[in-house]
């Protein structure tokens, strides 16, 4: 084969074929590559590559957010100062005792580090709000905490409750919660003005073991309660018997010509309230009670409308009649009239002792003034007059 090689090598030089009968064979030919049944077809858009280890890492490196926020305590702060003194008196004079201190002083932190995220981990927090409040009256807010745990218990954990547009200033403290467990605490609140009192979560935070630092996180937990107007004792004039009848007045047992319910008679009943048709019939005495008298809804209107360069004066104003509508309607209600709070918007709301003064109270806490250039477009969201504001007349103000 080397002879071979050498003859083909030295014609190729002399430039001579060479012979037909020569024992150089051509190259078999290259089979081609069958596809892979799963392999994207020729002009596809190729699939992306798998990321490695090392963009993963770098990617979740910029991506990062701090899920815990630390604070010094007043006893952080000392601790930390004395811990870098001794660090660099160690590394100043280099003594071994100071090197143990040292090591002594930072073990600590990381110990502290590791029960206070222990403590934080896998907590649920619930919050349970009154069915109402109101302006000037306490009213208590429920915290639970609910430890997921199976062995390890939560200490020192102190819940504030988050709310929109104001300052935290309600917590609970937890001082122990067992695995698997449940710990309810209640803070009291006095709420000084009406309105929607929006909740947006809770910050729970510990300073177990050491008190030297403060971790914390947050939990997001939306929560709602409206703030009923405050409600002062009113008295009112003396109910006027002689008023025309209409109206929806509350059912019940009274002095008018009709006819409530029908009873068999008792001894001391008054003999001119017997129903003599129904005695004839059933052979007994059978007594007529007679029903309430009814009388019109009592009308409080409010003028919601705020005239042009109007500053703190008409808040302060507005927020007063609203006090005011509130008594007067709460003593309408207890007395067994039935009212109607307007605006001169053509809003209202209805209560009488049936459906109580939940209804009146709801909607005067969610009323706001409008300014005087958006009422023509309200009057025509709502397809009221062009022509100004719609004066309600009306009654017992």
């Amino acid at each position: 084969m080397v002879a071979d090689r050498r003859q083909a090598e030295s014609l190729a030089v002399r430039g001579d074929k060479p012979p037909r009968d020569s024992r150089v064979t051509r190259p078999e030919a290259t089979p081609l590559p069958v596809p892979h049944p799963l392999a994207p077809l020729p002009g596809a858009p190729a699939a992306p590559r798998p990321e490695n280890a090392l963009t993963r890492l770098w990617r979740s490196f910029f991506s990062f957010k701090m899920p815990r926020r630390l604070k010094f305590t007043r006893e952080g702060k000392y601790f930390v100062g004395i811990t870098l003194g001794v660090g660099f008196a160690a590394i100043n004079t280099g003594n071994n005792l100071l090197y143990l201190l040292l090591g002594m002083l930072l073990s600590l932190m990381v110990v502290s580090s590791v029960m206070s995220e222990l403590s934080l981990r896998t907590l649920t927090v619930t919050r349970r709000l009154p069915t109402r409040a109101q302006v000037g009256r306490a009213h208590l807010v429920e915290i639970e905490v609910y430890n997921h745990k199976k062995r390890i218990p939560s200490y020192a954990i102190e819940v504030e409750d988050l709310r929109a547009g104001q300052p935290a200033d309600k917590r609970c403290f937890f001082l122990k919660i067992s695995p698997s467990s449940a710990q309810v605490a209640a803070y009291r609140r006095t709420p000084a003005r009406r309105g929607r009192d929006r909740h947006t979560g809770f910050r729970i935070a510990t300073r177990f073991p050491f008190g030297l630092f403060e971790k914390s996180r947050e939990v997001m937990a939306d929560g709602e309660l409206v703030i009923y107007p405050a409600v002062d004792p009113v008295r009112l004039p003396p109910e006027d018997r002689g008023r025309a009848l209409g109206g929806v007045g509350t059912a019940g047992r009274g002095t008018s010509d009709e006819t409530y319910a029908l009873r068999p008679m008792r001894e001391g009943d008054d003999p001119r309230d017997i129903y003599w048709r129904k005695s004839a019939i059933t052979s007994q005495m059978v007594l007529r009670e007679r029903a309430r008298e009814t009388r019109p809804d009592v009308r409080l209107v409010i003028d919601v409308v705020r005239p042009k360069g109007s500053g703190d004066a008409f808040s302060q104003q507005f927020e007063k009649r609203i006090r005011e509508v509130a008594s007067r309607a709460v003593a309408h209600i207890k007395r067994g009239d039935g009212v109607v709070v307007a605006t001169n918007l053509g809003e209202e709301a209805r209560g009488d002792r049936n459906i109580g003064s939940d209804r009146i109270l709801r909607f005067l806490a969610l009323l706001d003034a409008v300014d005087e250039d958006r009422v023509q477009e309200i009057q025509e969201r709502r397809g009221l007059s062009r022509g100004g504001p719609a004066r309600t007349s009306g009654g017992h103000a």
